[in-house]
């Protein structure tokens, strides 16, 4: 057990779902000491609170002296105070701390009234919340209601309705003024489209936008194997992020139609005090983490009671660094991978080479000096299949790395064929130097260590191709496209790498990925490496063809 102390001021929850119970499950969850101090004892369940029995409170006040004297507490979570003698309690005392300078960062969950209407803070302690907590804390964290009460409650003088992402920006500009150093306002009660987001953000072009969980772009691979793809109409949930140094950041995710909600911002409160404790680089950072954590106990939740249940909060209890598939991403942890060399992986997919080929104006040159070298290199590519196999220890593997050198030789017909199109014959293939950069990938593949890194090195030329097939088929089918296919000289080239064929052996190296992920279940050393693999062949497939363009030998 870590021995990151976080401290939650909070009521109970009967049903275990929220709260204090929350709190304490997402605490462990995240390999921190939890602590508590009750403000108040709720009878409640999935269907509602049904009474609240407020602790006295000089009895809080024992608890807060307890705990705050004795241990290291690294943060705190504050939420429901209950009434304004039990807020003020608890300001003071954490006032009193803070300007000695001995209190760590304070996350404020302003819990006002429950999800199905129950009032669990008093009309007169809203005012110390906000004049007394709020300046001391490092973030707040509203949802919908929450926010419109307390902008109303600072006397904005304008109106505090939250509708849109514009209005929920406005009304966190309002909060921010209350001296907090952040505002998480939570949309969770807000319909929103990801078109909605894409235009608030090229509204406000400073706000940074985080997409967790939804596909992005050069994963038209990814994309094709996806259930529930998303696009513009599409619901999302996201929240948003305003520093008082005006720094904006919304995180979006897909919306998850779920029962399984209860307690949600007692959870992401507490996640984010987690992530604190624990060092995160940023605030930013430590929102994200828990934004992502809370969006997944949604997801990895099984009904429990007649109502709105809770999340599962010990997903995680085995942590994973590869989030788990989903019907909007499919392929976490190929995702994963594209992600961590985004760059180089575009330079890759989105090469002059691939352009110029797409409109049809490659150099004839150019092109017959590549498809002699991708000759060349299938060699390589076949042959590191077999050691795949030879490495392996389990049929599944073996079978998918036979059936890829099994598409490979199909390809190798075919590259035969093409090539005669060209006036190039086998025996001036078989006949041709290697290049230098066609050696180097050659030899990589041949060196890769163990079967696991292996698979890293060979994907990216696999998924690589499939991926250039897809994007510039996908190119061709828009209005006014740049990609010209009828009476392209390499028309063919395009088809046969968006064809089925070609597909169908994508689909098998995605799902030995995938695989490969769930049965390895990698460190953070060993996923590093396999990373460092990724983005390695990601760069020589693209000196690949900066070779065809620059001819060289």
């Amino acid at each position: 057990m870590s021995t990151d102390v976080v401290l939650t001021i909070a009521g109970s929850d009967s049903s275990g779902g929220a709260g204090i119970q929350a709190d304490l499950k997402t605490f462990a969850a995240h390999g921190c000491y939890g602590a508590s101090v009750i403000t108040a004892l709720t009878a409640q369940n999935t269907l509602g609170v049904q009474g609240v029995h407020a602790c006295p409170p000089d009895f809080v006040r024992q608890q807060l002296d307890s705990v705050l004297d004795d241990l290291q507490v690294r943060a705190i979570k504050t939420g429901m105070l209950c009434d304004a003698a039990t807020a003020k309690t608890v300001v003071d005392n954490l006032t009193r701390r803070t300007s000695s300078g001995s209190l760590p960062p304070i996350i404020c969950d302003p819990v006002c009234v429950s999800t199905s209407g129950h009032t669990l803070l008093k009309e007169d302690a809203v005012e110390t919340l906000i004049t007394g907590l709020f300046p001391i804390s490092a973030l707040i964290t509203p949802n919908k209601s929450e926010a419109e009460l307390l902008a109303s409650r600072m006397g904005s003088g304008c109106e505090t309705k939250i509708d849109d992402l514009e209005s929920m920006l406005e009304v966190a500009k309002i909060l921010i003024k209350s001296g907090c150093k952040a505002v998480l306002l939570k949309g969770g009660h807000l319909s929103t489209t990801l078109h909605d987001v894409q235009s608030i953000s090229a509204k406000f072009p400073d706000a940074r936008v985080i997409k967790q969980g939804i596909l992005g772009e050069n994963m038209e691979i990814l994309l094709a194997g996806c259930a529930a793809p998303i696009q513009a109409e599409t619901k999302v949930v996201f929240d948003l992020l305003y520093q008082s140094t005006g720094q904006t950041t919304l995180l979006v995710r897909p919306r998850i139609e779920s029962s399984s909600t209860h307690g949600t911002g007692c959870t992401l409160s507490s996640a984010v005090a987690c992530e604190l404790a624990k060092g995160a680089k940023s605030l930013e950072d430590a929102v994200a983490s828990a934004a992502m954590y809370t969006h997944l106990g949604i997801l990895a939740a099984t009904a429990i009671g007649q109502g709105y249940g809770p999340l599962n909060h010990l997903h995680s209890i085995q942590p994973s660094l590869i989030y788990p598939r989903s019907l909007t991403n499919p392929y976490p942890f190929t995702t994963l991978l594209i992600q961590s060399a985004s760059e180089t992986w575009r330079q890759y997919v989105e090469h002059d080479f691939v352009k110029q080929l797409g409109r049809g104006t490659l150099d004839r040159a150019n092109f017959i000096h590549f498809i002699k070298q991708d000759y060349l290199y299938l060699k390589y590519y076949a042959r590191a299949y077999g050691l795949l196999a030879a490495k392996s220890t389990s049929f599944n593997t073996i079978r998918s790395a036979t059936d890829t050198i099994y598409n490979v030789l199909h390809e190798i017909g075919q590259h035969k064929t093409y090539c005669s199109t060209f006036g190039i014959s086998e025996a001036e293939l078989e006949d041709t130097p290697e290049a230098s950069a066609t050696t180097a990938y050659g030899a990589y593949l041949m060196d890769t260590g163990d079967s696991t890194k292996l698979v890293m090195a060979l994907m990216a030329c696999l998924l690589g191709y499939g991926e250039v097939g897809l994007w510039l088929k996908k190119q061709s089918s828009m209005k006014d496209t740049w990609v010209v296919l009828e009476g392209n000289p390499y028309k063919h080239w395009v088809e046969e790498y968006a064809g089925e064929m070609y597909q169908g052996a994508v689909r098998i190296g995605l799902e030995t990925m995938e695989s490969l992920a769930v049965s390895e279940s990698p460190s953070e050393a060993k996923l590093e490496e396999w990373k460092k693999v990724w983005k390695r062949c990601t760069m020589l497939e693209k000196s690949f063809w900066d070779m065809a363009m620059d001819l060289k030998d």
